[in-house]
């Protein structure tokens, strides 16, 4: 049996036989960005500086700092930022999960904010996971010093994940801190033309943007752990990419939000149906004006029935009979059937102009379209008994 001494001199003597591996070169020489003390310790640091007249897609970034907060906070029903946005900080995270929690890390943050004349791209980079505090140091004056925070999804990621690692670590979170999450006006503005209301797909249908080799979210956290392991900085270059990206499209994405309030002249049908959506829970007027202007625009197919139904209910509370009527006979020619649009017309003629045959022909003529088309028996139940009642009144009359 063989003595530890003896194990010890074979274990050199495989290891002097294997050539040694590289020394990886240091991240923020691959990376780009130098090594800062933070007064937490070290962090790695990359910065990029654009002009305001830069272009991302086909968006300019000048108008995201002329933006009218208050208006943009309280349609997307949002805390306002200070009325300055040359105070805002454009924030998203790059983390080793997606489902959050005390044991996920944001190892990546890049923030974007106006300085002078230029955006400026910071990206926070902890090197090991005893780097943190470090980085939840170089964060601090950034979140105290800002009018406010600018996020996608931040509500429901970024900023969640940050104040967990803000109170693991024993630091106070600025509560107060006023935050516009990008992700709600989205949802109300682009659900008409966009397929879902992720950021890669509003760069590419609003902005205009096309990634060229884009790293998937899902696998930024095993390029992560790669690293740690590994020490080759490399692979991460497309982590930042992807990450400065999602900083620039912020910026995008708040300028247009800020033009479409100012004025919609500019904007297509389906924009501006959905913009009439954005204004309905705060001004009602704008929000009429959006969904007629989306019509006279051509707007067509499902997009145009919806707008038409909730126009018409709007126009009916309001007394405005004959728009309503209007809009209730344009909607009862779509292609699906709807029992809305002949309802309402049917409860116009009995109720509001008391003619009780004109409701009668109405009721007649929709049992028969939807019997045609095949609607639910629960439909043809209803339009059966309002046509029954109907009956039984013009028996009464006559």
């Amino acid at each position: 049996m063989q003595s530890l001494d003896e194990l010890r001199r074979v274990i050199r003597r495989i290891e002097t036989r294997r050539p040694p591996h590289p020394a990886a070169p240091p991240a923020h020489e691959v990376l780009g960005g130098e090594v800062v003390e933070t007064g937490a310790g070290p962090l790695l640091v990359v910065r990029r500086e654009y002009p305001l007249t830069h272009i991302h897609g086909r968006q300019p970034l000048a108008p995201a700092f002329a933006a009218p907060l208050a208006l943009l906070s309280a349609v997307a029903r949002a805390a306002a930022p200070a009325r300055d946005p040359r105070g805002l900080l454009f924030l998203d995270t790059e983390a080793t999960g997606l489902a959050g929690g005390t044991g996920t890390y944001a190892f990546l943050v890049g923030v974007g904010h106006l300085d002078g004349d230029r955006v400026v791209v910071a990206q926070y980079f902890m090197r090991d996971f005893d780097e943190e505090p470090a980085l939840l140091a170089a964060l601090v004056p950034l979140l105290e010093q800002a009018a406010g925070v600018v996020t996608f999804n931040g509500s429901g990621f970024d900023l969640p994940l940050l104040e967990t690692r803000f109170v693991l670590a024993r630091r106070r979170w600025p509560a107060l801190l006023p935050h516009l999450d990008l992700l709600r006006p989205a949802r109300r503005v682009f659900t008409v033309r966009c397929a879902d209301c992720r950021l890669t797909t509003l760069e590419r249908e609003v902005i205009g943007l096309e990634r060229e080799d884009d790293v998937p979210g899902a696998l930024i956290p095993a390029l992560y752990f790669d690293f740690l392991r590994s020490r080759r900085a490399a692979p991460l270059a497309r982590v930042f990419d992807h990450n400065r990206h999602d900083v620039l499209s912020l910026v995008a994405l708040l300028g247009w939000f800020g033009r479409a309030l100012a004025a919609h002249d500019h904007l297509g049908a389906e924009d501006l149906a959905g913009l009439g959506r954005l204004w309905e829970p705060v001004d009602l007027e704008r929000a009429l004006a959006c969904y007629r202007a989306a019509l006279t625009a051509d707007l067509a197919g499902p997009a145009a029935h919806r707008v038409r139904l909730r126009l018409a209910r709007w126009e009916k509370r309001a007394a405005r009979w004959d728009a309503a009527c209007a809009l209730w006979e344009a909607a009862r020619d779509h292609d699906a059937f709807d029992r809305e649009p002949w309802e309402e017309i049917a409860k116009f003629h009995e109720h509001r102009r008391r003619d009780l045959p004109a409701a009668r022909a109405i009721v007649a003529q929709a049992l028969e379209v939807a019997d045609t088309a095949g609607a639910a028996p629960r439909v043809l139940d209803a339009f059966t008994h309002r046509l029954s009642r109907l009956e039984r009144r013009l028996r009464r009359h006559r």
